[in-house]
Parts: C-alpha cells; sequence; structure tokens
C-alpha cells in the first residue's frame, strides 16, 4: 500500500486550540483508513477513547489472546494492518501466544498497550510494565516506548511503516496514560513503498533452472496466497508441468486443490520429504521454508540429484535454508519475471493425484469418522465460502476431504499455537461480511480462546464454528510415539471428557447444535450455514 496525505489538512489540524496527541493519532488512523481498533481495556487505555470519534468502531475481545486473534483474521483478510490495543504488562502476557502466531503469520499489526503515568513509573506502580519495550520479544518486528509524549504520534507512524513493509509482521508501541492529552503537532503521513523486488540475476538461475529440468516440482507456501501471487504460481506451474506440493505448516491455500497439477501436502519430516520429492531433479520453494520440520529426522535434506531454489520475501528464512538457491523479494513480482521469460516447449503433464475415496458411513452406535465429517461439509458449503481452521489433529484427514479451490478462502496459524483461529474467524468475518465463514475447530483448541463466541454474539456475525469433539487432545496422543511410548499407554493430561459446547454457546450467546447421528450432519450443516447469527454446531467423531 502507498500512503499520501493533505498538506492542507495537517495545516487546519494544527490550527485547532488544544491539538493533543489524542487529536494525532485520530486523525492518523482515519487516514490510513484503520478505524476498528481492537481490544480489551483497562485503566491506562481509557484516555485514549474519551470523546471516541463516531466513525470509529471498538471490537471487543474478552481476553487479550482472543483481541489479537481477532486482529490478526482481519487484517490477513483485509491485507492491511490492523490497531490493537492491551492493557499494560498482564495484558500483554496473555496477548503472547497469538502475538507470536501474528509473527509467524507474517501479520501487519500495530499493537499498542497503556503504560503507567510518566510521573509515577520512577516509583515501580501497581500495573506498570517495567522494560515495556522488552516485553513482546523477538515476536514482533519492532518495539518502543516514546520518550516524549509529542513523539506518540511519530512512533505509530514508523510501527505502520515497519509492519506493512515485506516481511510483514506485528509492531509495539508502549504508551504512557497521561500522553494522550499533551499537545502535540499533526503528523503527515509520507509515501512509502513497501514490496521489494528479487534480485534479477538469482531470478534468472531459477529459470534457467526450471527451463532445463526434467521433471520440475514447485513447493508452496503461505506467502504466495498473502503476497497476492496465486494465478501468478497457477501459471508458472502450468508452463512448466510442474507437480505442486503444499509446504509443511503452511496457514494459507496457495495452489487449488483440484488442480491436475496439485500433488498434495508435504509432511514436517525430513526423510518423508526427501522421499516424496524423489523424483523431481528442481525443486523451486516458491512463499516457503525450505523446509520446515517438526521432529528430528537425519540424511539429506533434497533428493540426490536434485537442486533446491527459494523465492521468500524474509530473509531470514532465506538466510537458515540448509542448501539451494535463494532470491529474496516480493513473491507476486518475482514469478511475474519469471513468467516474463521466454516460453519453453511443453513438456508432458505428470500423473495426476489419486482422489481420497469417499469415507464410509459409522455403523449402527459407531461415531463417525473425521473423514467422514468433513466430506459431508465440503458437499453442502459453497466453494467460496472461507474455512478458518484449527484442528491440528485432523489436519491431514481435513486436508483430504474438504479441498480449497480458491484464493483468500483459507486460513489458519503457520505457529502451531492454540487459541487463534476461533478468534480469527470473527475478524475474518468481520473483514469479509459478503463471504460465508465456516470455522473448523478441535474441541481441545477451542478451549483456548472460547471467549471469541461472544464477540461473534455481540457483533453479530453469521458464523459457523465446526466443534470437532474427540474429546481429547488427540494430536499429542498421536505424536508420543515419536516420543517412545508404546501403543495404549496412557499419555497424562490428554483426555477431554464433559465438555458442553453447546452449553457454552449458548451461554455467550450464540446458537448452538448436538450432532452424533451421521446420518442428520448434512441438514444440521446446512441448517448452521444459512443461519442468520453466529452458531456452534458440535460434532461428535470417532
Amino acid at each position: 500500500m502507498q500512503v499520501t496525505t493533505s498538506h492542507q489538512t495537517a495545516l487546519a489540524q494544527a490550527e485547532q486550540p488544544n491539538h493533543t496527541v489524542r487529536h494525532a493519532v485520530i486523525a492518523m488512523l482515519r487516514e490510513l483508513g484503520m478505524t476498528r481498533i481492537f481490544g480489551n481495556p483497562g485503566s491506562t487505555e481509557l484516555p485514549l477513547f474519551r470523546d471516541y470519534p463516531e466513525d470509529f468502531s471498538y471490537e471487543l475481545g474478552l481476553q487479550e489472546a482472543v483481541v489479537v486473534g481477532m486482529a490478526d483474521g482481519y487484517a490477513q483478510a483485509t491485507r492491511q494492518a490492523s490497531f490493537v490495543n492491551l492493557h499494560s504488562a498482564a495484558g500483554v502476557g496473555h496477548a503472547m501466544a497469538n502475538i507470536f502466531t501474528a509473527f509467524k503469520n507474517r501479520t501487519p499489526m500495530i499493537i499498542t498497550a497503556g503504560q503507567q503515568a510518566r510521573s509515577l513509573l520512577q516509583f515501580d506502580p501497581f500495573l506498570h510494565s517495567r522494560d515495556a519495550a522488552e516485553l513482546p520479544k523477538p515476536y514482533v518486528k519492532w518495539s518502543c516506548e516514546p520518550a516524549r509524549a509529542e513523539d506518540v504520534p511519530q512512533a505509530l507512524a514508523r510501527a505502520y511503516y515497519i509492519a506493512m513493509q515485506e516481511p510483514r509482521g506485528p509492531v509495539f508501541v508502549s504508551i504512557p496514560a497521561d500522553d494522550w492529552d499533551k499537545p502535540c503537532e499533526p503528523i503527515t503521513l509520507r509515501h512509502v513503498g513497501f514490496e521489494a523486488r528479487a534480485n534479477p540475476h538469482t531470478l534468472s538461475l531459477i529459470g534457467d533452472a526450471l527451463d532445463a529440468a526434467r521433471s520440475p516440482a514447485l513447493v508452496v507456501g503461505a506467502a504466495v496466497d498473502r503476497g497476492q501471487a496465486w494465478d501468478e504460481v497457477v501459471a508458472l506451474a502450468e508452463r512448466h508441468q510442474a507437480r505442486v506440493f503444499v509446504a509443511p505448516m503452511s496457514g494459507r491455500c496457495s495452489f487449488p486443490e483440484d488442480h491436475p497439477l496439485f500433488a498434495g501436502f508435504l509432511p514436517a519430516m525430513r526423510e518423508r520429504m526427501v522421499e516424496l520429492l524423489g523424483a523431481h531433479d528442481a525443486i523451486f520453494a516458491v512463499g516457503a521454508a525450505a523446509f520446515t520440520y517438526h521432529v528430528e529426522g537425519a540424511g539429506p535434506f533434497i533428493p540426490a540429484g536434485s537442486e533446491l531454489f527459494q523465492l521468500i520475501e524474509d530473509p531470514a528464512i532465506a538466510a537458515w535454508a540448509p542448501v539451494g538457491t535463494a532470491a529474496v523479494g516480493n513473491i507476486r513480482l518475482g514469478v511475474q519475471e519469471l513468467l516474463a521469460r521466454p516460453h519453453i516447449t511443453q513438456r508432458q503433464a505428470p500423473a495426476r493425484k489419486p482422489t481420497a475415496p469417499v469415507p464410509a458411513a459409522p455403523a449402527a452406535g459407531e461415531r463417525m469418522s473425521v473423514a467422514f465429517a468433513m466430506h459431508t461439509l465440503a458437499s453442502v458449503r459453497d466453494p467460496l465460502s472461507i474455512i478458518v481452521e484449527e484442528a491440528p489433529s485432523s489436519r491431514p484427514t481435513i486436508q483430504s476431504y474438504l479441498p480449497i479451490f480458491h484464493s483468500e478462502t483459507f486460513f489458519t496459524m503457520c505457529s502451531g499455537g492454540l487459541g487463534h483461529s476461533m478468534p480469527a474467524a470473527v475478524g475474518v468475518a468481520l473483514a469479509k461480511p459478503e463471504k460465508k465463514v465456516i470455522a473448523v475447530i478441535g474441541d481441545g483448541s477451542a478451549m483456548y480462546a472460547i471467549q471469541a463466541l461472544w464477540s461473534a454474539a455481540n457483533l453479530r456475525l453469521p458464523i459457523t464454528f465446526v466443534i470437532l469433539k474427540n474429546r481429547r487432545y488427540a494430536a499429542l496422543q498421536d505424536f508420543s510415539k515419536v516420543f517412545g511410548y508404546r501403543d495404549g499407554e496412557k499419555v497424562e493430561g490428554t483426555e477431554l471428557p464433559d465438555i458442553n459446547f453447546v452449553a457454552l454457546a449458548k451461554g455467550h450467546g450464540c446458537d448452538g447444535m448436538h450432532v452424533e447421528d451421521a446420518s442428520q450432519l448434512a441438514l444440521a450443516l446446512q441448517a448452521a450455514i444459512a443461519h442468520p447469527r453466529p452458531i456452534v454446531v458440535e460434532v461428535e467423531v470417532a
């Protein structure tokens, strides 16, 4: 995004009597289009909201991690930085899980937090934040507590430019409570370009390798969809007849999963990745790390006889890649340059990935499988609806039976941190009121941010929350074998009996329904998707 301003407007503001930090910040946010403030207020934040302007809205979350998750979903769906207001040290502490996720998601976000009055700081006052700018590190791109009250608007402007510069991410500004009423000059926003082109020579090396390859493959990551490069990547894959894999732990869909070149999802295991990529002599990681691992591995990082290439907007990711050639720069611009090269002879199309078999309905008295539930949801939802997912143990099954076909219709977290996607669905629904939002959440995940249901109800957002209720932290039980657990051995702290999500939904102001009979699931989901208010569908799964 590029920002311009009117000098005449700034002069007019300066001539107003009693022009304060609050006036300057509100004017700046209005000019940037950031008129939604996501927050959970505390005492040190109250001065910001006195005489709150009518053209601004305050999106209340009942816990700070929920607030940041809502702002994350909103920023991703609008492709614009969101504005968050938290409460001092305790509020930032509550929010840290989703600040970490926003950092991994590369979500542009200006996070502010109140601070006790400057005159009190020398006395170690109640609820103040000592070393406030250090608290959210290292999971913000930049942080500060301005030296003077009149520096606050300029600090927030700098924070905006940094948040929006690729690789995007959250930034943090601590603001003492007495700063808002101090006299202040208005700020003039600047024209800033946020996208940088990759080195042309490096892109030429990548293009030459793709042209010469016998069997090229693309590995796409979240930065493709985040960077509006979906169409370009599809065109590049088709030009080279390259099979397309999804990088491990990708938080977005970056390639249509019904495309003939789609090859599936790579697991976060080195040996298994090498095996799946073994037939390819040129591997191009586009908008993806090369590669993200979850468990310790051994052996080569890529198949013998293959070469690895990468295009990524984040120089830190390019720096730690263990092998290969990396170009650093904007994904869309880089792929456009590769497409501008002279056309090559078409290769024969590779074999199409087989589709998953239709899952069987459960026998009488048995719970339905996740595969059956997701296949049913896929059959009744609009393909243009938006899926916001957080069900880690079910993710491979969801990927097989709830395919995504369009850009900007899938969101999850890139961090692995729970408690993101339920509030993120609220933010996405705020940003995309014309789209149906369906949140697919595991029962364990849901309890990390259940307060998001209240925000959905308060905002009257017609989100369908599908809770996959397997009554356990299944991801931990499944993962225990990696750490030497025997089959059937108890994994402490992983059972979740007796949680009633219909009651929790109603207690937060949402409607709810319980589905145990597989034969009733399709009708229940159809009704829930058509429902005009937020609704929770609790689905009992095996």
